[in-house]
């Protein structure tokens, strides 16, 4: 399975609490911070709530 690197840019103040609950379940805590997940539907919903706060990358 392939792997995406998810990484938080903008940050979570002033946003919905469903967008804030959406970052910390990526497991995303402050600016700059980066996590590698599996490619699935369900990250990839979440990565499309969130995309104007969040940065996405292939990893090998």
């Amino acid at each position: 399975m392939s792997k995406i690197k998810v990484t938080l840019k903008r940050s979570i103040i002033g946003k919905p609490e469903k967008h804030r609950r959406i970052i910390r379940a990526l497991g995303l805590h402050r600016i700059n911070h980066s996590v590698i997940h599996n490619d699935t539907p369900v990250i990839r919903g979440m990565i499309h709530k969130t995309s104007h706060m969040v940065e996405v990358s292939e990893e090998k």
